[in-house]
């Protein structure tokens, strides 16, 4: 498919505009390019800043009601849902075109979270364990349509230029929103208002899509949007491509070790948390653990956009896919390494920081770029199956690891940090899998292009 980026890519005749200029501090962008860019860029900056401010609220409703346990268990629930969702979403997608989707699906969850207002306000019995189940499948449902929309309106020789740069407003947007909560708690906000400001974020990402769709249109040599796709759901889309198979493993295996490390620190969390109320240094559990999340969300994702907007392009433009998608794996194998040594609170706090950094930038633009060369059927319904339910599914055997870990085999935090190096180690394996798979599809592309 071709569209106003891969014209840009082949000739130009304009002069570079001053934001042009700019954007090109950060990565390689072309004449033309910049307004759809920073359009898309604001779009991920407003997703994740509506969805770090709800996941901050989330945080203190599931860890008061249920604790580190009870949130790692209802986890698991979002994958059930999960199996449900996809194959609706996927018969949805069969009938009406893209952009029709994009607003079913966002003004759906703006209804949501309005309705999760009126619950949080009027106290709802396990509305945190409810609303930690909703939000993961929101998270994931919003973003992933949010890059198979990017996926599709641009070719892989551009998208490879400009997804790191798209990713400094997804990496801008975590820290913004753990700010903008963190600053709400601190002044007093009730959660149930706060809320009512992730739905109008979510509103305002909207019109952006808007705005964004009616360029493409306006591009005479783009594809109609509207879009015919084989019957089948995004699972057996999945399940009949070895690449995408892989790329599934790779997802689980990811979410298995994250999951797991935010086991870990939310038990040493809510320890730290019942020590100091025990010592009358704190007068409110919930106040203290929504306050040390709003920081460790906020720092994560300071280091992140930096990362994002000075490393990640330069990384993808001289290391290639092999060095983007291996960074994290190997940062992840020295942390919990470091936590199995028997590191206290503020080692494995920072331990995690590092991991969760390189996961929000190098990782998710290496798993954004994989899609690249997949077919448009592939990148709207499977992975959509790969981003949804694959990725809860790592939570759902993260919950299993932490069930049998607690219950049967009594593993102190030690003990979890030694079974994701084990997972990290799958996980490296998986990654190298995925390289051959893609260079016999680069391979393909190339035999196709000289035929």
């Amino acid at each position: 498919m071709e569209n106003e980026s891969d014209r840009n890519d082949q000739s130009s005749v304009n002069h570079p505009s001053l934001l042009d200029r700019f954007l090109h501090v950060f990565s390689d962008v072309r004449t033309g390019e910049s307004v759809t860019l920073v359009l898309m860029l604001t779009n991920i900056f407003l997703l994740l800043l509506c969805y770090y401010v709800i996941k901050t609220i989330r945080e203190p409703l599931i860890l008061v009601e249920g604790g580190a346990i009870g949130r790692s268990y209802s986890a698991a629930g979002q994958a059930l849902i999960l199996m449900v969702f996809i194959p609706l979403y996927c018969l949805f997608y069969r009938r009406v075109d893209r952009f029709v989707m994009i607003i079913g699906v966002t003004l759906f969850f703006v209804i949501n979270i309005e309705l999760f207002s009126l619950a949080v306000k009027a106290k709802v019995p396990h509305i945190g364990v409810i609303f930690f189940i909703w939000v993961g499948f929101f998270s994931v449902t919003i973003i992933a349509q949010f890059w198979s929309y990017a996926n599709d309106i641009y070719s892989k020789k551009t998208g490879n230029r400009l997804f790191p740069i798209i990713g400094i407003g997804m990496t801008a947007g975590a820290p913004a929103g753990t700010l903008v909560a963190g600053h709400l708690f601190s002044i007093g906000i009730p959660p149930h208002l706060m809320l009512h400001i992730s739905a109008v974020l979510l509103l305002v990402s909207l019109g952006l899509y808007v705005l964004v769709n009616r360029r493409e249109k306006r591009s005479e040599e783009i594809k109609p949007v509207k879009q015919s796709f084989a019957e089948g759901s995004g699972f057996a889309l999945v399940f009949k491509s070895r690449y995408i198979s892989l790329i599934a493993l790779l997802i689980v295996l990811l979410n298995i070790v994250n999951s797991t490390g935010e086991y870990i620190l939310s038990k040493l969390a809510t320890n730290r948390a019942a020590e100091l109320l025990a010592q009358n240094l704190i007068t409110n559990e919930g106040s203290y653990l929504g306050q040390f999340y709003g920081s460790y969300f906020f720092w994560v994702n300071i280091f992140a956009v930096l990362l994002q907007a000075f490393a990640v392009s330069r990384i993808v433009k001289y290391g290639g896919l092999r060095w983007t998608l291996l960074i994290l794996p190997f940062v992840a194998l020295g942390s919990y390494g470091i936590i199995a040594a028997g590191a206290g609170f503020t080692v494995v706090r920072w331990a995690k920081t590092a991991e969760n950094t390189g996961d929000y930038s190098i990782m998710n633009t290496a798993r954004q770029l994989l899609w690249l060369p997949t077919s448009r059927e592939e990148k709207y319904k499977a992975k959509q199956a790969v981003d949804t339910f694959f990725f809860r599914m790592g939570d759902v055997l993260s919950a299993a690891l932490v069930f049998i870990g607690t219950a049967w085999l009594s593993l102190e935090v030690t003990g979890f940090a030694k079974l994701n190096i084990l997972f990290v180690v799958i996980w490296i394996v998986v990654a190298f899998l995925i390289l051959r798979e893609h260079k016999k599809l680069k391979s393909d592309e190339s035999n196709v292009e000289r035929h």
